[in-house]
């Protein structure tokens, strides 16, 4: 009996993506269903990075098709395309207005820039359109660990001043569709940031962009005061150690007070915490505070906790958001911050220490 493409959607239906939960044919994955006699050719898409899953996935569903009675040759090319949306579930965008999201510390290298390059990176994997601007002028990262340092020609700082268009300045990602990044200057001062300039800017910005990330300096100085002034959310990054969890306490005060919001009486920007650079062994010795101290002296709602990963350093050397790397304990922590930034629920993990094996402890034991 010939076959048909139902019969391959069939048996596509019952195979899920590891990675999404999801079969095939309701993901709308499968695509391009070629049948030529008994030979079968077609095309699997995902809707997010696939370079470190296409060989499994491959694997997976080729399997699956050549269980079916007669079938010849089975060809199955994976790959994938991230396409827009105009709203994820759970997240209610407020009419005409767009999400102003402030990156803070209070202390310096506790990786508030990995963070914002993280999450924007996924709130983009998510299908929203999605800008990350970089407030710390004279000292700018964000191009580095975006891997787009060879492309800035004009920044943040020209485009205030007058000396190049907005379109000019932004970066579009090469990697994520839905992903623009705007650089700052390397060699202006942080004077040069100006009220009107900034919000000339993010007014234009929310005309084309779902989410506006603010990657801000560390502490309160004029940047960082800039970038949580406009904000309609902040997170606040730190590190799970005193004086690191106390500056963040302050950042939180100037929130509370000197944003936009704050000065007009509107709702308060929504606080969400994200803790970085956690070591569930170190807690356990004493070393580091746990979750429940820094929530406790915080006092805000806890959005995602990121294990110490040697992940992170690698990705920033080579230019990628670590949430790319979705094999890497940072990397999922990332994306499921960004889950529940959407309103998903998603379980905290990372926070005990993983349970090691008799060799892994003899080895230790003997080094």
């Amino acid at each position: 009996m010939a076959l048909t493409e139902s019969d391959i959607q069939n048996v596509l239906k019952t195979i899920t993506d590891p990675n999404t939960g999801k079969d095939y044919v309701s993901s709308k994955s499968a695509r391009n269903i070629q049948i030529k006699g008994n030979d079968l050719s077609l095309d699997i898409v995902l809707g997010y990075p696939a370079k470190s899953v296409i060989a499994e996935i491959q694997a997976q569903v080729k399997s699956a098709l050549e269980h079916i009675p007669g079938i010849g040759s089975v060809t199955v090319n994976v790959g994938s395309r991230i396409v827009s949306h105009s709203v994820q579930r759970g997240v209610q965008l407020l009419p005409g207005v767009k999400n102003i999201i402030a990156v803070a510390s209070g202390k310096g290298g506790v990786g508030k820039t990995t963070s914002s390059a993280a999450f924007g990176t996924g709130l983009a994997l998510r299908g929203f359109k999605t800008c990350i601007i970089d407030f710390d002028v004279g000292l700018r990262n964000l191009d580095l660990i975006m891997g787009c340092e060879r492309r800035v020609v004009f920044d943040f700082i020209n485009v205030i001043n007058g000396e190049a268009r907005l379109s000019q300045a932004l970066i579009k990602d090469k990697r994520v569709e839905n992903l623009y990044i705007l650089p700052t200057s390397q060699t202006r001062d942080k004077d040069a940031l100006t009220p009107e300039g900034v919000g000339k800017i993010l007014d234009e910005l929310k005309k084309e962009f779902d989410y506006i990330l603010c990657d801000s300096p560390a502490g309160i100085e004029k940047g960082a005061l800039m970038a949580l002034y406009w904000a309609d959310h902040a997170i606040i990054v730190t590190n799970p150690e005193v004086s690191s969890v106390r500056d963040s306490d302050r950042i939180l005060g100037v929130i509370q007070a000197k944003s936009r919001r704050a000065e007009q009486g509107l709702e308060p920007v929504k606080e969400h915490l994200l803790v970085t650079r956690y070591d569930p062994e170190r807690v356990e010795k004493g070393e580091m505070l746990k979750v429940e101290d820094v929530l406790e002296i915080l006092a805000i709602p806890l959005l995602g906790i990121v294990p110490e990963s040697p992940a992170v350093l690698k990705a920033s050397n080579v230019g990628m958001p670590v949430v790319l790397d979705d094999k890497s304990n940072a990397g999922q922590a990332y994306g499921d911050a960004v889950g529940r930034f959407l309103g998903e629920t998603i379980e905290h993990r990372f926070i005990k220490p993983e349970k090691k094996g008799f060799l892994d402890r003899l080895l230790r034991r003997t080094a």
